[in-house]
């Protein structure tokens, strides 16, 4: 008996250390895939506010609550058994649903363009007479919930392709925590940024002269704020989406644009002194972004022209 319970314990302290270790290796993994979805993370930010843009204030929280909650079911009920299964099965086809992605984000990023420089715009929005508010609110959640399922599919896609080589236990458990930080981290942020003019008109009431300044200046600049967001949201989409094409196709064997992006950003780097990485680096960005928005061109012009996709839609 003696031997079987030490033999035992032993095994209990082996398995704990295996587990001591696949936590350790979570953690990393994790970080160093989550820092890849930045891009796409900062997009999810930026595009999710519109969601509630001129709703009643007293449902902007439940709404985005209710997005959360849709999103985490995205990732973890949808997403990440299928990604997994995916990982087991057939992990070539990674490659092809991470360009697939990419593709989808420079469309989206060059509509935002093409809207902008006066092109027709799709879907019904705020500005439209809203005859059912419950109705419409549902409607803007499910949209909402569906966008995230695409944005959360590209963040897991790249969360996979980074740790690929990792064992199951490891693989599930960066996918499991990449999807549960980033879903909180996007909408606690969105949350905090649609309440920022409520907190302002509070501070407003403030005796403090400080707390009243800080009140107007937060009401003053949330506009500004957002329309900053939305920039932001559709430069990451080009960048990530175009990024993700060039690193695609180089998968593929198609180098010409990836070595022409990578020679860029190499000139810059040795022409450039102290700031050569930060500028190497925007080069190549920048060269994502337009490989990207091309990309997008061409789709969005192949659904709305050719295919006449989307343009039964009222405009915003």
């Amino acid at each position: 008996m003696p031997g079987g319970l030490v033999a035992l314990l032993d095994d209990v302290s082996i398995i704990a250390r295996a587990a001591a270790a696949s936590v350790d290796d979570i953690s990393v993994a994790a970080s160093k895939a989550g820092s890849k979805t930045a891009g796409v993370v900062i997009d999810d930010a930026a595009v999710t506010p519109s969601y509630v843009t001129g709703l009643s204030p007293a449902r902007e929280l439940p709404i985005i609550w209710n997005i959360t909650k849709g999103s985490l079911k995205n990732k973890l009920i949808i997403l990440l058994p299928g990604a997994l299964l995916l990982s087991w099965l057939l992990p070539s086809a990674i490659i092809f649903i991470l360009m697939l992605g990419g593709a989808y984000l420079s469309y989206e990023g060059a509509e935002k363009v093409m809207e902008k420089l006066g092109g027709q715009k799709h879907g019904k929005t705020v500005d439209d007479t809203i005859d059912d508010p419950v109705a419409f609110e549902k409607q803007r959640i499910s949209g909402a919930i569906r966008t995230d399922l695409i944005l959360s599919a590209e963040i897991m896609a790249i969360t996979l392709n980074e740790v690929a080589s990792e064992d199951f236990i490891v693989r599930a458990g960066v996918l499991a925590v990449v999807g549960i930080g980033v879903t909180f981290a996007v909408y606690g942020a969105v949350a905090l940024i649609v309440k920022l003019d409520d907190i302002g008109l509070h501070l407003r009431e403030k005796a403090s002269a400080t707390a009243q300044a800080f009140g107007n200046f937060l009401v003053d600049s949330v506009p500004y704020l957002l329309i900053f967001l939305s920039f932001i949201g559709t430069i990451a989409m080009l960048w990530v989406g175009g990024g993700i094409i060039l690193h695609g196709t180089h998968e593929l064997g198609f180098d010409v644009l990836y070595d022409i992006a990578h020679g860029a950003e190499y000139a810059v780097k040795s022409a450039t002194g102290a700031m050569s990485g930060l500028l190497g680096w925007l080069t190549y960005a920048a060269f994502s972004a337009l490989v990207g928005l091309g990309l997008g061109f061409v789709i969005a012009i192949l659904l709305h022209k050719v295919l006449k996709v989307g343009n039964t839609h009222g405009a915003h």
